[in-house]
């Protein structure tokens, strides 16, 4: 670390889990955060000296890329405390399913595990300190996430570190659980928190009005273009019928992870066969998720810029075994026929697999490791409705109604997102939301809008994929006859995973 920029570092500092994981800083592993009160306080004075003393960078890009995200820990963390409203923060700061990865010999990473979870008692309380303003909504979404960091313990850790971490462990979910019995009800933000939370985070002076129009406008084309699909095949039923029909098609538990693996196959054949990426390389393993993560149906874990060469990991849950038949039954419709195509190539090509293997090559240090959210998730939504574009699986119009289906929950999680914490929007009336506009019918949709309490920008998937969608546009205007897929993607992945208050620099620079 001696060689990175002070202000950088500031940021990182400010960052820990995620600079970890998803950067490959490893430098901090078997470390946690100090998300206390005073922890935050001297993490966001440190990043004020650093920003006050620190030369600009060299390249007028990354300063402003660095910039947003020095402001965006300002906001998050220093304007909103979202430290003491926000449990979401200190679970990925205690989890251990960091170390899972094969990034260095299993000696180090488990090594580092054992540090990390000597520190349990320590962020916990930390955690128990900072965690004063939880509202009941968000201790009620959030209690099971926290219970679930007690399965990354190793069975085989020292006994006396193993009972205080439990013993920490049992404190937090207490307190989560005393939370989501008496806190305050109502978890908004407020028009002017989300407000900020989203510009500062993307660079961008956002109004909230117009985006919600701009959700409200994509939906519609959504819906059309479900209905379009659908009617190539059933065009007698409602197009929602027929989805709703179609996603009762899929495999057991058992195959879920084969099915993946050729999904995974064909989409990597695919979007090299056409050339839409810069980077085809690298290997990507289709495994089993970690017991911890077991939470998410499906994610990826990249090979991270800061690691050797190695697999990147797509991560599929199967429904466990001792659920109720109709729960296990609702959780395999995610994986139907008809929505596994999209959600690997959302996962992997072009996606998240494939933006991870730009990310290593990205030139500059503030692009490997500063990632927006917005950026990241909407590139992989884009990826979604250009291989439709791009006519992978043109012969079963099924690929285009799992496309569409996805598309139709992401932009209803953004509505959601913007009426539960500006308009009054109650999660019941989320869920009804999600019932209307989507496939999803009963505890999915009641999970979908509950989500929305502890995720606010959890809309970033609809929001970065129509930004992408606008500036592609732009660069046709600009390039004219020089504008071709592989340039614009290839311009636009140089970059990292830029703030969208930025991404025009690829249409300046490509």
């Amino acid at each position: 670390m001696a060689d990175t920029h002070p202000r950088l570092r500031a940021v990182w500092d400010l960052s820990v889990a995620e600079v970890r994981e998803y950067c490959g800083r490893h430098e901090y592993d078997g470390t946690i955060q100090d998300l206390s009160p005073a922890g935050v306080r001297a993490g966001l004075h440190a990043l004020t000296q650093a920003a006050a003393a620190g030369e600009p960078l060299a390249d007028d890009h990354d300063e402003a890329h660095l910039a947003v995200f020095e402001r965006a820990r300002q906001v998050s963390l220093g304007q909103l405390e979202l430290h003491r409203s926000n449990p979401y923060f200190h679970i990925g700061n205690l989890d251990l399913a960091c170390y899972d990865r094969e990034y260095a010999p299993a000696e180090q990473r488990e090594r580092a595990r054992a540090q990390h979870l000597a520190a349990w008692p320590k962020g916990a309380d930390a955690a128990i300190a900072a965690l004063d303003a939880v509202a009941a909504p968000v201790g009620k979404a959030l209690a099971g996430a926290a219970r679930g960091l007690a399965a990354g313990i190793p069975a085989d850790a020292d006994p006396d570190v193993s009972a205080a971490a439990r013993a920490a462990h049992a404190r937090l979910v207490r307190h989560l659980e005393h939370a989501a019995a008496d806190g305050r009800p109502d978890a908004a933000l407020g028009a002017s928190a989300l407000a900020a939370l989203m510009s500062s985070s993307e660079g961008i002076d956002l109004d909230l009005g117009r985006l919600a129009e701009r959700a409200d406008a994509e939906r519609d084309r959504l819906s059309g273009r479900l209905a379009e699909s659908c009617a190539q095949i059933d065009p007698d039923q409602p197009a929602m019928q027929v989805a709703r029909e179609l996603v009762r098609q899929h495999p057991d538990a058992d195959g879920v992870i084969d099915a993946a693996r050729e999904w995974t196959r064909r989409a990597i054949e695919f979007t090299a066969g056409a050339g839409l990426v810069p980077y085809n390389d690298g290997e990507c393993l289709v495994m089993l998720a970690p017991e911890s993560r077991r939470w998410a149906m499906a994610m990826m874990a990249t090979a991270a810029p800061g690691e050797p060469e190695g697999p990147s990991r797509y991560y599929i849950t199967p429904p466990d075994p001792s659920w109720p038949r109709s729960e296990a039954e609702e959780w395999l419709e995610v994986f139907s026929d008809t929505t596994l195509p999209g959600i690997t190539v959302h996962e992997v090509a072009p996606g998240h697999f494939s933006h991870g293997r730009a990310i290593r090559r990205a030139p500059t240090e503030v692009r490997r490791t500063l990632h927006s959210e917005a950026f990241v998730e909407g590139w992989a939504h884009y990826a979604e409705e250009l291989c439709v574009e791009e006519g992978f699986c043109d012969s079963d119009p099924r690929f285009a109604v799992g496309v569409w289906l996805e598309a139709l929950v992401r932009v209803t999680r953004l509505a959601c997102a913007i009426g539960i914490h500006t308009s009054g929007m109650t999660v019941a009336e989320g869920a009804r939301r999600f019932e209307s506009d989507t496939h999803l019918t009963g505890q999915a949709a009641l999970a979908e809008a509950s989500r929305a309490t502890f995720d606010p920008t959890y809309g970033r998937y609809t929001w970065g994929k129509l930004e992408i969608m606008a500036l592609r546009e732009r660069a046709r205007a600009a390039w004219g006859s020089g504008f071709s897929l592989h340039r614009f993607h290839s311009a636009l992945l140089e970059l990292g995973s830029p703030p969208l208050g930025l991404l025009d620099t690829a249409v300046r620079r490509g």
